[in-house]
């Protein structure tokens, strides 16, 4: 582990920089109603935020609580405008600066110029060397149950530590991580997407450096191993489940699995093979239940055309980077309609 950084929280702690983070907190969202209010005295709400965090005065808001139900069920909490606009400040200027750059490259959640479609063509790309390699392979699939709610925050803080000793930083670290007496961090918040990469960075290098493994791609906590037999997959599959216990306290989910690669790797809403990319059977029946639920408002005289349109333009956007020509010509010709 490198030299720890010191005697950087002040220095980072100023107008400016808090003023950038409030451009990118309110970047799109200049007519909420939070937003609005705080940007009528622009200059000194944001004195008075950086003047309540050197003092020592500053704490977090109360969360605003709501459920979401696509892709799937969760529950989402919502921190007041000021207190995003701390967590844009501390991660740009913590996190993106010091603990980033040590990620390996394959990790592509929630980071710059990374993504699932990028996450997905690399996963091809060391597939195809697999293939080419060793003939035939294994993929290890693994996910983790529950990740959010199940990240363990005095194990973060320790992580965290092991970068920082700065006293100040880290006395400010737990009002953002030990916000409550809960096991888990909130989805919602802007700094959760950063801590949860930095726990399972832990099991990045562990694979990496500890396991060897050559063709490892995590995005946030569903991650693919290719590997060369099926026994040594198993002694990884058994090594991850114990390190994601021992060391992290968390569960892989049941689905984690091994299996031949010529299987193909559903992962980052694509199922990937070595010659080609589907889409997820999923998404295919979600469009299609959109279709028909479009083409009957149609018929209506209800559709609102433009929400229509924006939400199948998504869904091309997603299908483009699959082989999909012929199924996204034989999904345009059952609208009823023309979107355009």
């Amino acid at each position: 582990m490198p030299k720890k950084i010191n005697h950087v929280f002040y220095e980072q702690l100023n107008f400016i920089n808090m003023y950038k983070a409030y451009e990118r907190a309110s970047k799109g969202k200049s007519f909420r109603p939070d937003v609005i209010k705080f940007s009528i005295d622009l200059e000194t709400n944001i004195m008075n935020l950086v003047h309540s965090i050197k003092t020592k005065k500053y704490q977090l808001g109360t969360y605003q609580i709501f459920t979401i139900y696509e892709p799937k069920e969760r529950i989402i909490k919502s921190l007041p405008f000021k207190d995003r606009i701390v967590h844009q400040w501390f991660v740009e200027s913590f996190l993106n600066t010091y603990i980033i750059p040590k990620f390996i490259n394959d990790t592509y959640a929630c980071l710059k110029n990374k993504g699932t479609h990028k996450a997905v063509r690399k996963c091809q790309k060391y597939m195809r060397l697999m293939k080419k390699e060793y003939g035939s392979y294994y993929v290890l699939k693994c996910d983790i149950k529950k990740f959010f709610y199940s990240i363990n925050k005095t194990i973060l803080f320790d992580i965290l530590k092991k970068y920082f000793k700065d006293k100040d930083l880290l006395e400010f670290l737990k009002i953002l991580i030990f916000d409550n007496e809960e096991k888990g961090i909130p989805i919602g918040n802007y700094t959760s997407q950063y801590f949860a990469n930095i726990y399972l960075n832990e099991l990045d290098h562990y694979i990496k450096e500890e396991l060897r493994i050559k063709y490892y791609i995590r995005y946030m906590d569903d991650f693919i191993l290719l590997i060369p037999n099926k026994e040594m997959a198993k002694f990884c599959f058994e090594k991850i489940e114990h390190f994601v216990k021992d060391v992290l306290d968390l569960e892989l989910n049941q689905k984690s699995k091994y299996y031949k690669g010529h299987l193909g790797v559903d992962f980052c809403g694509y199922k990937i093979y070595e010659s080609h990319i589907l889409l997820r059977k999923s998404s295919k029946k979600k469009i299609r239940k959109k279709i028909k639920k479009w083409n009957e408002r149609y018929q209506l005289g209800t559709l609102n055309d433009q929400k229509a349109l924006l939400s199948f333009n998504s869904w091309l956007g997603h299908a483009k980077h699959a082989n999909s020509y012929h199924l996204v010509s034989k999904y345009q010709k059952l609208l009823d309609f023309n979107l355009k």
